[in-house]
């Protein structure tokens, strides 16, 4: 697959994708991780009985589900409803999401001979993805839709746990005890991962985002040795394409400077440093997005909007910034609290 620079969209000049570029906006545009799901009646609604990987394979219904939050909430972009482990499933590994505890690898890779689970992607595999992208372009009009997936340190931590980990024992005995066969794994991760992500953009995604989820429980020294190179081949796939880039974990403040190195154009910060030190951190040249804690969301409408000023004041200066959950929509959320968080930031930002 090629990486032609896409022509301009319908949505190219979106306060969204004009913030992620670091021009000049009318308004801070917002949207929120998760923002697609279980916090929305109309997602438990549609979603009854269908199970989760199931779900992200019917295009008419990934179609509905994205738009959801964009008609209830009124944010400046969508994010295309999938799961991080839908390509690692479309290339024939063993795994489902199991309510209550997430994906689950039947059989976990810890051999050189393990590897062999891991054969290329093809846009073929994913058809539905291309079909879901394009009736969602066609419906979203000048809103844009961010394609996503999950970085290699996140897909290969599933891999050789098996599951999701608390400590990720076995997948840093593999990056330790031996470096090669961890380097082979993540670079055909790699390999998977930008494959999804050029099927997005070539279907009409206007901005992609790499989730490491767990890079957080990474030293910096190791992430740059050991994580950086795959994250980076990623980025450098779908660089030719135009489209922005974001990079986003969780806990990840003393790795915001190398995860921009990796390639991002905005860098996600998660609600533990502040706007104006992760600027300081990542240094110049990226937009940043985040990062009001979701938690804040339980509380009152006056104290959501104080602590919104505060995530506004201190991305006072900043070269673009998309106003963003530190984290993903807790299931929990009252839908109505999004919507009166989104006006607020949209009115109070106002230009």
């Amino acid at each position: 697959m090629s990486a032609p620079e896409t022509p301009p969209s319908a949505a190219y000049d979106s306060a969204f994708l004009k913030a992620c570029r670091r021009e000049p906006v009318p308004h801070t545009p917002v949207w929120f991780m998760r923002q697609a799901g279980r916090s929305l009646p109309e997602y438990r609604k549609v979603r009854e009985g269908i199970p989760m990987l199931e779900s992200c394979m019917r295009p008419e219904l990934v179609t509905e589900i994205t738009l959801q939050p964009v008609r209830r909430h009124n944010v400046d972009a969508a994010i295309y409803y999938s799961d991080i482990v839908v390509p690692l499933k479309a290339i024939g590994i063993d795994l489902d999401i199991r309510p209550g505890v997430g994906p689950v690898v039947e059989n976990p890779i810890r051999t050189r001979a393990d590897l062999a689970q891991l054969r290329d992607l093809t846009p073929e595999d994913v058809s539905y993805v291309t079909e879901a992208v394009g009736l969602l372009t066609r419906e979203l009009g000048p809103t844009p839709l961010i394609g996503f997936a999950g970085a290699p340190f996140t897909l290969a931590s599933y891999l050789v746990e098996g599951g999701p980990s608390r400590t990720y024992e076995n997948a840093k005995a593999m990056m330790y005890g031996d470096p090669e066969l961890w380097a082979d794994l993540l670079d055909r991760l790699a390999e998977i991962t930008a494959v999804f992500l050029k099927v997005q953009i070539e279907a009409g995604a206007s901005a992609v985002q790499l989730f490491d989820s767990w890079a957080g429980a990474l030293a910096p020294v190791d992430y740059r040795r050991s994580i950086l190179p795959a994250s980076a081949k990623v980025f450098k796939a779908v660089e030719g394409y135009g489209v922005p880039r974001i990079h986003f974990g969780v806990g990840c403040g003393e790795l915001l400077k190398l995860m921009g190195e990796a390639g991002a154009d905005v860098v996600g910060v998660d609600w533990r440093v502040p706007l104006d030190e992760a600027a300081r951190r990542v240094g110049p040249g990226k937009a940043l997005q985040g990062n009001l804690d979701p938690t804040v969301l339980f509380a009152s409408t006056e104290a959501v909007e104080a602590k919104t000023r505060e995530v506004l004041d201190s991305a006072e200066g900043l070269e673009g910034h998309v106003f963003n959950l530190g984290h993903g929509v807790m299931p929990s959320t009252d839908p109505d609290a999004l919507t009166r968080l989104v006006e607020y930031v949209h009115r109070h930002t106002s230009r």
